[in-house]
């Protein structure tokens, strides 16, 4: 973890939000089974859990926002690193700080429209099928990972570029903190 006060708390609210998208999971795997059961022992009274599509779908998509700032703080995306291991530290440094601001500004596009998206959807006062659930506030617990991501993403900005333009930079490696 980076030694800094900003570097421990941008993991902590990193790790966070992934734990948080983790009890999803738990969550649902729970949910899946007992819609299983339930549809396997619907001659003994049992049924499905209703709507266990609809909280799934939207269960993942939480899921899965929330699992992209710890990606990003510990470098666990795609790596070119068979690329820049044959480069020195600063060009490695440099190459690093690139694809964190691509990273940023991607990141940037991707909030900005799922918070479109979201309010069209509040807009509209879309309901899901089975359990009329507003989808907007489906959309609105993601964005709990996607505004996550963004602020990560801006603090990896930050760190590649002190690390690119240090006296002595070292070659980012994933998983390096």
């Amino acid at each position: 973890m980076d030694d800094t006060r900003l570097g421990r708390a941008v993991f902590g609210l990193a790790t966070g939000i992934a734990i948080a998208g983790g009890v999803a999971l738990v969550i649902l795997t729970i949910i899946t089974a007992a819609s299983v059961v339930g549809r396997a022992l619907i001659p003994l009274g049992l049924k499905p859990v209703p709507g266990d599509v609809e909280i799934v779908q939207f269960g993942v998509l939480f899921a899965i926002f929330c699992s992209m700032p710890l990606t990003q703080y510990l470098r666990g995306h795609a790596d070119v690193a068979l690329l820049t291991d044959a480069f020195p530290a600063r060009a490695a440094a440099i190459i690093e700080l690139v694809m964190d601001i691509i990273m940023l500004v991607m990141t940037a596009f991707i909030v900005w429209r799922f918070a479109v998206g979201m309010l069209d959807k509040y807009g509209n006062k879309e309901m899901t099928f089975i359990l009329h659930v507003p989808v907007w506030l489906t959309y609105a617990a993601a964005m709990l990972g996607a505004i996550g991501m963004l602020l990560v993403s801006l603090y990896c900005v930050v760190r590649s570029g002190a690390n690119a333009f240090s006296r002595n930079p070292y070659k980012p490696e994933p998983g390096l903190f």
